[in-house]
């Protein structure tokens, strides 16, 4: 989905955005969220009731991991040892736990915000 792809792009422009440019920025990205999360509910299956609801919904997620991997990417341009070091174990982690959320949620045992 290009709307994944955009977001990093988004979030590297907020990182050296000016002051005015903030709300349209941050506008666009919660479109691109809520773009996410409509096509992620059209392409799953209705869930199971009992499945453990998450706490955000998958745009959520795939947002905070854009805004890692801009701020890694920004961390490795600058070469700054400890920034690069942290930038980059925080993005591995978070790609671990949606690799894990997003496995639950196909075989049931988790459901998305909204996902019924």
């Amino acid at each position: 989905m290009r709307a994944a792809h955009d977001l990093t792009g988004l979030h590297e422009r907020l990182l050296s955005a000016r002051p005015e440019q903030l709300t349209e920025l941050d506008t666009r990205r919660s479109n691109l969220v809520h773009e996410i999360d409509c096509w992620v509910t059209a392409q799953l299956p209705p869930s199971h009731g009992a499945a453990r609801v998450h706490t955000e919904t998958l745009g959520a997620v795939i947002d905070r991991l854009a805004r890692l991997t801009a701020a890694a990417y920004a961390a490795l341009a600058r070469e700054s040892g400890r920034d690069l070091t942290v930038a980059w174990e925080h993005l591995a982690e978070l790609a671990v736990g949606y690799e894990d959320l997003a496995s639950e949620v196909c075989t049931g045992r988790r459901r998305l915000p909204g996902a019924h």
